[in-house]
């Protein structure tokens, strides 16, 4: 049943999913009113409501515009589930803002196949990348995700080579001007941010260590499936399909490395899940297994959800 709802990209469909997003963002944040008396706050959520949608969408047009889903909706319904495994990074900006930034950056590089303005995509990808770096610092590692891009499409010219630190030097110029201007201490912007702590001892309840263990789960069951069935997948999608999944590990390496590490930065693996799970049930043939995983992914991000409120 579900997946026959899903099974066509309609405007009923992505109503339906932007409602469901809206009731969650706001149940979540209607947990405490103060901000509805202030219209700088209200202001603000409503920024971090259009930072989400924004990003959702995002990750729907990549998926169609690269040929990696078919017309239905899918990625745009495990996004939304996979988010709600961490409602506390729907009052998150930093991490809102760097997610959304590299998945502008995913989107040029996997249009990087069609070899059309390469060197404009590339140079795009690396200033998204570095400014989302500004939010959240170990982003910058998604830069290795443009030099694999390189590696895949256009090695050949050197010049490709040297846009990302072309791009570096651009973002790191305006930054220090604005530095100037607002009087931003630029060593102490920078000495928490660029810190490296691999210890995984933030839970403050049960339910966020639960909801830790059960994503992890789901993405291990994602993976896998794509890792195994990628062979079998038509030729020319396996470049993007890597880059998905490199963009996966990549997201993992900056949850694990962040200082002041929370849940809330496994945020920059749900567009990649989300891929990887609407294309696990696009590969699979068994409806009864499709509808069994959609139900069991719904049950989980309802209880996971609701239990960290």
């Amino acid at each position: 049943m579900i997946t026959s709802v899903f099974k066509k990209s309609t405007p009923l469909n992505y109503s339906l999913v932007v409602i469901l997003m809206l009731v969650f963002f706001f149940i979540y944040q209607f947990q405490e009113i103060s901000w509805v008396k202030s219209l700088i706050s209200i202001s603000e959520k409503i920024s971090l409501l259009i930072v989400v949608l924004g990003s959702m969408l995002i990750t729907n047009f990549v998926v169609k515009k690269n040929g990696l889903s078919k017309d239905n909706g899918y990625t745009i319904f495990f996004y939304l589930l996979l988010s709600l495994f961490f409602p506390s990074a729907l009052n998150n900006p930093n991490v809102l803002l760097a997610n959304f930034f590299v998945l502008l950056a995913l989107r040029r590089l996997l249009s990087l196949q069609s070899l059309k303005s390469s060197k404009e995509k590339i140079f795009d990808a690396s200033l998204w990348i570095l400014l989302a770096s500004l939010f959240q610092f170990w982003c910058i590692l998604f830069l290795i995700l443009v030099f694999i891009s390189i590696i895949f499409h256009v090695a050949g010219d050197y010049r490709n080579w040297i846009l990302p630190f072309i791009a570096l030097f651009a973002i790191a110029t305006l930054f220090l001007l604005v530095s100037l201007m607002f009087n931003i201490d630029v060593i102490t912007f920078f000495q928490n941010r660029a810190a490296v702590d691999f210890r995984i001892n933030y839970f403050t309840n049960n339910y966020q260590n639960g909801a830790l263990s059960i994503y992890v789960a789901v993405a291990l069951f994602f993976v896998v499936s794509l890792l195994l069935t990628l062979s079998n997948r038509p030729l020319l999608l396996h470049s993007s399909y890597k880059k998905i999944v490199a963009y996966f590990f990549i997201g993992i390496i900056v949850f694990l490395i962040s200082p002041n590490k929370s849940n809330d930065l496994l945020l920059f693996t749900v567009a990649p899940l989300a891929i990887m799970g609407s294309s696990h049930i696009e590969f699979s043939q068994n409806k009864l297994n499709n509808e069994i995983v959609y139900g069991v992914l719904i049950l989980c991000s309802l209880f996971t959800f609701f239990s960290q409120l």
